[in-house]
């Protein structure tokens, strides 16, 4: 294979690579309970992550203190209002993930898939991979 052949195909696969969709897992939190969830990927704090296809919905943990509920707002920021909350340990769909304020420096939300709202990705733990919105 010469240098022709061989640049070539690496245009070819770069352009290939282009046409994947971007997904993000973002913080797994600081209260990651070790040892629960042996099969959860554990991505680091805020890196979006590149992946080939979504099946459904994501999940993820709560990873609050226990006995500290996470709040659900109604948008991606602390600045919108809380309409439901959440107990630690307990696990939810996640549609997708956003930016919007930052909590402790991540500025990634998920939206909630089986009910309106948004948490903050800095207390779920995701178990794989969630799209853009």
């Amino acid at each position: 294979m010469n240098r022709r052949q061989f640049r070539s195909g690496v245009v070819a696969l770069v352009a290939a690579l282009a046409m994947v969709p971007a997904v993000a897992v973002a913080d797994s939190g600081p209260y990651r309970h070790s040892g629960r969830h042996a099969h959860a990927v554990h991505h680091g704090r805020g890196v979006p992550v590149v992946a080939g296809r979504h099946d459904g919905d994501a999940r993820g943990e709560v990873v609050t203190p226990p006995g500290v509920p996470l709040n659900v707002r109604s948008g991606p920021g602390v600045t919108y209002r809380v309409i439901d909350q959440l107990r630690s340990g307990s696990v939810h769909g996640l549609r997708c993930t956003t930016t919007g304020s930052r909590v402790h420096g991540n500025p990634y939300w998920y939206r909630l898939a089986h009910r309106p709202g948004y948490v903050s990705a800095h207390y779920i733990h995701a178990f794989r991979t969630v799209p853009w919105c």
